[in-house]
């Protein structure tokens, strides 16, 4: 394996002078990304796809990582990779359509629920006033919670901004970028930053934590779970309210979906 020292001089190779051997160096070097990113994103799969289409998509994000990576940033590339090589392959699942339409509208019924439920407190509603509202035990809540999760239909990676029917989207790794050089894409980016970074301030601070320590930190759930002393699953449904009430942060906030 490569040294901190050796990778320096790659990356100052490739980003000042184009050599595509510093390039290569560098794919190989973080391709274990891919494969750890891919078993983390999806634990089952449709049946129109394998585990090699998502190592396959996961590589096109790291080669846009490895190309659009600004080493003079304070920006560590692993946590700016694995955004990317994540939103590839959320991508490949999104052109496949593979989550159940049943799944779908119980994840519309959470979202109109956390939406009411807000305007109404003022604040964001407990689980307990949740399951309530949605007329169901607390159980049967968590579960759909864990149901909905596993199909990472919810993710910090399907927040977009412009519209859906013109093509126009914004995912939160390319809010993760480095460098653009488009000038309105900028403003976007750093726009959408802002009002991401106001929108997890408001969460819950479990789900706080959560968010932060699995889309900054790259922690698994399994991790998770063991620094917040939870299973895997109860980190699985705090994921996924944190996902819910960001959504309805940035919709009304923002105008976006």
């Amino acid at each position: 394996m490569p040294s901190a020292a050796e990778m320096d001089k790659a990356w100052e190779r490739y980003k000042r002078y184009g050599d595509p051997q510093a390039r290569h160096q560098i794919i190989e070097r973080y391709a274990y990304l891919v494969k750890i990113t891919a078993g983390r994103v999806v634990s089952s799969l449709p049946p129109t796809l394998d585990r090699e289409d998502l190592v396959s998509a996961g590589i096109m994000g790291l080669i846009k990582a490895v190309d659009q990576f600004d080493p003079s940033r304070q920006v560590k590339f692993e946590t700016y990779a694995i955004a990317l090589i994540r939103g590839a392959i959320l991508e490949l699942l999104r052109s496949e359509d593979w989550v159940p339409r049943s799944v779908r509208d119980r994840v519309k019924q959470l979202e109109r629920t956390y939406s009411a439920l807000e305007s109404r407190l003022g604040r964001p509603p407990t689980e307990e006033e949740i399951s309530q509202e949605l007329g169901m035990a607390i159980e049967d809540y968590h579960q759909l919670l864990c149901d909905a999760g596993r199909t990472n239909l919810l993710s910090l990676d399907d927040l977009i901004l412009g519209s859906q029917d013109a093509g126009e989207k914004l995912h939160i790794s390319d809010v993760l970028s480095d460098t653009t050089a488009d000038p309105i894409a900028e403003v976007e980016q750093r726009e959408m930053r802002r009002l991401l970074v106001e929108a997890i301030d408001r969460l819950p601070e479990r789900e706080r934590l959560v968010i932060a320590l699995y889309y900054y930190e790259g922690l698994t759930f399994r991790e998770i779970g063991k620094v917040l002393g939870v299973s895997e699953s109860r980190v699985y449904q705090l994921h996924t309210q944190a996902v819910l009430r960001l959504r309805n942060y940035l919709q009304r906030d923002a105008g976006m979906f």
